[in-house]
């Protein structure tokens, strides 16, 4: 399996000193992950590698021959001003370090400085480049209004413009290598935008999905980071966690929401520090897979009431998705009752049914508090117990009845007549309900009569009196 260079762009290492390349390029891939690097000795060729190339930070010598590091920072400013460009010399001058700042250096590093400031340094300039990439990325999507990979959305069954906005927003943040959060109430389908995610990532490794709901500390370090044999009683085997069985590719963390305190400080310890210990180990393992983590929970109510730690909340929403319920798209009801009949009949190995006409009626005076889930459930049901050419209504009827009054669409206040001057008679009233029923029901009598709690020929006695 190749392993994914990281960061997307090359990192132009420029220094006449051959054992300084060397040096510097290991450390930055031992202690940043930093593998796409290319090294350069010989100053005359750097504007030659710059044009071959898609090189996004360049680290600069200032002392070499031929070419002085500070007119190639000058040229570099003017030819390619989207390039990154840091200043490592051998002299610590402030003078020297001010003037190359305001000739457009991103910052300016001595070579005696410790390692992990050197680090540290090259991580903020690689960090500011992925996040104005990601944002060209995203106005050109916006801009555009099309989806350069639609195919990856091909189990998302949806045409609503929020949805299609997601899309968008999923394929300008699908490369980057920071966490990506996926917010939404239970059963909109957040592990399918996890998935689609994985899938525009680029990653040559698995999607590796794990559950972390109810799992204890210990449970949840064992079942990420693995363990050597003898870590603890029973460990007779070493075992991979799932971060290293994601290498090189995706873990998607679902219900995050239900992680405990102890458990939060180790994953953003994980996330922090890019590295982990299996249990019983002393030896550190680098992390090598994107991070994407999902909750039906109020992560922002659960950081603020202390419950959730607020620099974990931080870091794992750099890119957030919040996924809209179904009731807040209900023009899909009818993609997603196509999908889902088709879907049913061939895993019960039967033909697909004919939906009656006045059923995506009923189903939009539901609001379907199990979300698309629920949808799916009850379109499987019909289907397992259908036997006419038609599809029978009445087991979504059913389904619709347990569901709850609660769940029916409505809208307005409890007492829609509080505060009135004038309280309206009830030949009034009966007119407005009758048309807000028939509005709902898309001109269906019959589900409008359900709707208002009389039978269809009274309801249309009421509409021939009218006319």
């Amino acid at each position: 399996m190749t392993q994914q260079s990281y960061p997307p762009f090359a990192v132009l290492l420029v220094d006449d000193e051959p054992a300084w390349l060397r040096s510097v390029s290991i450390t930055l891939e031992r202690s940043a992950g930093i593998s796409n690097i290319v090294t350069c000795q010989d100053s005359r060729k750097v504007m030659e590698t710059l044009a071959r190339g898609d090189i996004g930070l360049v680290l600069l010598d200032l002392t070499m021959p031929h070419v002085q590091g500070e007119e190639l920072l000058s040229c570099i400013g003017e030819e390619y001003p989207e390039i990154a460009t840091i200043i490592v010399s051998g002299m610590n001058q402030v003078e020297t370090a001010v003037q190359c700042i305001k000739l457009g250096a991103f910052d300016y590093f001595v070579k005696t400085v410790e390692e992990d400031r050197l680090v540290s340094g090259v991580l903020r300039a690689v960090h500011m480049l992925e996040l104005q990439r990601e944002n060209r990325e995203m106005s050109s999507r916006i801009l555009s209004g099309k989806l350069q990979h639609p195919e990856a959305f091909a189990n998302i069954v949806s045409n609503d413009r929020a949805m299609l906005a997601i899309f968008a927003y999923i394929e300008a943040v699908a490369a980057s290598p920071k966490p990506l959060m996926i917010t939404g109430e239970s059963g909109v389908g957040k592990e399918l935008i996890a998935r689609a995610a994985h899938t525009l990532s680029g990653c040559t490794g698995p999607l590796v999905s794990v559950n972390v709901a109810g799992l204890d500390d210990n449970v949840f370090a064992d079942t990420l980071f693995g363990h050597v044999r003898g870590a603890f009683t029973g460990a007779e085997h070493p075992r991979r966690g799932m971060v290293e069985e994601a290498a090189d590719g995706t873990l998607f963390l679902d219900e995050i929401g239900d992680l405990s305190i102890p458990s939060q400080v180790k994953l953003l310890r994980l996330l922090q520090e890019g590295e982990y210990f299996p249990l019983g180990s002393d030896r550190p393992k680098r992390l090598k897979a994107r991070i994407i983590v999902a909750t039906h929970r109020d992560l922002a109510a659960k950081e603020a009431a202390g419950t959730f730690r607020h620099d974990l909340y931080f870091r794992l929403r750099t890119h957030h998705i919040q996924v809209p319920p179904l009731r807040e798209r209900k023009g899909d009801l009818p993609l997603l009752l196509n999908a889902f009949l088709a879907d049913s009949a061939r895993t019960l190995g039967k033909r697909r049914p004919t939906p009656p006409k006045e059923l995506v009626s009923l189903l939009n005076t539901y609001n379907f508090p199990g979300n698309v889930r629920e949808l799916k459930a009850i379109v499987f049901d019909a289907v397992s117990i259908h036997k006419e050419r038609v599809l029978s209504m009445e087991s979504f009827e059913k389904a619709i009845c347990h569901g709850g009054k609660e769940n029916i669409a409505t809208a307005g206040p409890h007492n829609p007549f509080t505060g009135l001057e004038r309280i309206p008679t009830f030949s009034e009233v009966a007119e407005l309900l009758v048309d807000e029923a028939m509005v709902r029901a898309c001109g269906n009598q019959t589900i409008a009569a359900r709707l208002l709690g009389i039978s269809q020929p009274a309801l249309s006695k009421r509409l021939k009196i009218r006319r």
